[in-house]
């Protein structure tokens, strides 16, 4: 049937969906066992910058959900190119049949007054037919544009969010000190929280400048 590849395709979509919505609900237990983890080492340095990180993390759980469902939206357009191809199916179906019907008349009996009902049949049917398959390639070629168009800015936005996420969680890292540490030797004082809450102010500033 014409719309099985269809079928098929936006099922294999909503599986995609599907494993970006888990991505986003696994980011989000990162971010959490993240931060629990670093308070949990009580040491300062690795307390602050561990729960700055599971800031970050979560909003990449958020960037992925909204990834997710901008791609149920251009989902749904698939969906209209399925519906359509639906429709015309059976007046494909019903033109062929008659088609068959002649071809057989025809062969069978020639002179029966069956076969100018079908021949006229088929002419309607025809008619019937070209119109409908003119708006199948009409709803095929803009659904397909627009369900792409959306997917691809779907994957820009998604990819220049997480940059601006991974930038600034660089940043953040960029304030551990992680030189080795000689036993016996005190730890030095953490002294960049507030460098590292004003990386994420910086961050999110971005995001909503986005």
């Amino acid at each position: 049937e014409l719309s099985s590849a269809m079928y098929s395709l936006i099922k294999t979509e909503n599986g995609i969906v599907d494993a970006y919505e888990k991505a986003a609900h696994q980011l989000t237990s990162v971010a959490h066992q993240l931060s629990a983890w670093g308070e949990a080492t009580e040491d300062e340095h690795i307390s602050d910058i561990s729960d700055k990180l599971g800031v970050l993390m979560s909003e990449l759980a958020d960037v992925e959900e909204n990834f997710a469902a901008e791609l149920e939206d251009s989902r749904v357009t698939l969906k209209q190119i399925r519906n359509t191809e639906s429709s015309v199916q059976p007046s494909r179906d019903q033109k062929q049949k008659l088609i068959d019907q002649i071809h057989t008349l025809k062969h069978k009996d020639p002179q029966s007054p069956k076969l100018v009902d079908a021949e006229q049949a088929l002419v309607r049917a025809e008619a019937e037919n070209l119109v409908a398959e003119a708006q199948l390639t009409n709803i095929q070629r803009h659904a397909l544009k627009e369900t792409y168009l959306l997917h691809f800015q779907a994957i820009i936005e998604r990819a220049e969010k997480s940059l601006i996420l991974a930038d600034h969680g660089r940043r953040v890292l960029e304030l551990l000190d992680d030189t080795p540490v000689v036993p016996g030797d005190s730890i030095a004082e953490y002294t960049h929280e507030r460098e590292a809450k004003q990386i994420l102010l910086d961050c999110e500033s971005e995001l909503q400048a986005y």
